[in-house]
């Protein structure tokens, strides 16, 4: 009874390894690691082509229900696969750990096991064994000694025997490939190590407001938010700069990163390709807004407003705000302006064109001497951090020395004596023509 339970337990021991060899082997499929790559850069561009991390409004105008873009892509589709945060979907990572495991399993089952055949050589012992190589020649020569000299002077590793030689260079050839692929698995290592650990997050902060990171639309499972929270930002000012034709040419936020005492750790203005970076948090300047005015009625204390952004049909963008005439609200006028430079307008209750003001300029409205003192303009900051930035330049760094090395060709010689008779020859596994130039060259000299 024994022996049969023991020959049953060694049948499965040895179905799991069967199984287990077939799956390595599949993984390490070169036509699976392909179609891998073509699926993630597939997605990748998906991510780029649709805005991430977006509000639903968002999605919900740019992909309508009717007409649906392509006959099918619609707002809720996009949303319950995933595409508005592309980089963060557990199918996204999922594909990701598949094409490293299959990058693992081809370097321990290809590129390891041709690197030790390159420590594995023998010497050649027989004139026949010349023939199979891509350059053979027999030669008249002094000696092997003069053979193995000039092999050294050409940078070959030079190894022999009484009679035999052997010699090979560009061995960092051999290791080339597998440098690119370990800088590979380091750039997926970040790019998940990054979906874990980091946040994305927006803020639309007034003018001379201080605030916490609280509008967190990404976050990674592992995420410190406390470590993003255990400070605060005030914006100190902030302005745009237009070009002569009134567009927006540039904006500015000039901004302060500041302890919970209100004390300043770091201050820098910031505008669009140049963020603030603060441990390994980076406030970039990716819009703006108009969100309130202050206004003064004759000689009234000065109040301030709040703006709001309206629905344009010509796709401009505008805000307004409605000010009240009289203490009971009963009369007021709308206030509409499209930037920050200071032109206004005035409109009555029945959509009349009152004026055009600019501020401190006092206009009488209503029976009331009205004044615009001051639009007060919002930032719009978008926050990131990803701890997996520094693996992911470490990788592309390993992976442009990987590829540089494997242009590198492993080139191998061999040369034998047999009384008076030299026989010698070699191959290599890029390069022929250069490597049929050098030897060549060596045989010249020999």
């Amino acid at each position: 009874m024994s022996v049969s339970n023991s020959s049953q337990n060694l049948s499965f021991i040895n179905y799991i390894n069967l199984f287990f060899r077939k799956l390595v082997s599949t993984i390490a499929d070169l036509r699976l690691a392909i179609i891998l790559l073509l699926i993630i850069a597939l997605f990748s561009i998906s991510g780029t082509v649709i805005e991430q991390n977006q509000p639903i409004n968002y999605y919900q105008e740019n992909y309508p229900e009717n007409p649906a873009l392509f006959g099918f892509l619609t707002w809720q589709v996009l949303l319950s696969i995933g595409l508005n945060h592309v980089y963060t979907t557990w199918w996204y990572l999922s594909i990701l750990v598949l094409f490293g495991s299959s990058l693992i399993a081809c370097t321990f089952r290809r590129q390891l096991p041709a690197l030790k055949a390159t420590q594995i050589w023998k010497f050649y012992d027989q004139p026949r064994q010349f023939n199979k190589l891509v350059l053979s020649a027999e030669i008249t020569a002094e000696s092997l000694g003069k053979i193995n000299s000039i092999l050294g002077e050409r940078g070959y590793k030079v190894y022999q025997n009484d009679n035999s030689l052997y010699a090979q260079k560009g061995i960092s050839g051999r290791i080339g490939p597998i440098i690119v692929h370990v800088g590979m698995i380091v750039i997926l290592l970040g790019a998940i190590w990054g979906a874990f650990t980091g946040f994305f997050a927006q803020e639309m902060i007034q003018s001379g407001q201080t605030f916490t990171i609280q509008n967190f639309l990404e976050a990674g499972k592992f995420t410190n938010l406390n470590h993003a929270q255990s400070f605060d930002v005030k914006v100190n000012d902030f302005w745009i700069k237009y070009t002569p034709d009134g567009s927006v040419d540039q904006f500015y936020s000039d901004l302060s990163v500041v302890d919970k005492k209100g004390e300043e750790l770091d201050r820098k203005t910031i505008f669009v390709n140049q963020p603030l970076r603060y441990n390994g948090i980076t406030f970039y300047q990716t819009n703006w807004s108009i969100s309130g005015v202050k206004i003064q009625l004759n000689n009234s204390p000065i109040f301030q407003l709040p703006m709001a952004e309206l629905t344009n049909e010509r796709k401009g963008r505008i805000w307004g705000t409605w000010i009240p005439t009289k203490p009971d609200l009963s009369e007021g006028i709308s206030l509409i302006t499209k930037d920050l430079q200071g032109t206004m307008f005035l409109y009555d209750i029945d959509g009349k064109l009152i004026s055009a003001v600019r501020p401190n300029m006092p206009v009488e409205v209503n029976g009331v001497t009205l004044k615009i003192l001051e639009l007060i303009g919002s930032t719009g900051l978008q926050i990131k951090a990803d701890p997996g930035v520094p693996l992911v330049y470490l990788g592309f760094a390993l992976l442009m020395i990987g590829v540089v090395m494997s242009y590198v060709s492993f080139s191998q010689v061999w040369a034998l004596q047999e009384n008076d008779r030299y026989f010698i020859g070699g191959k290599t596994n890029r390069a022929l023509v250069a490597f049929e130039k050098e030897m060549y060259q060596i045989l010249e000299k020999i």
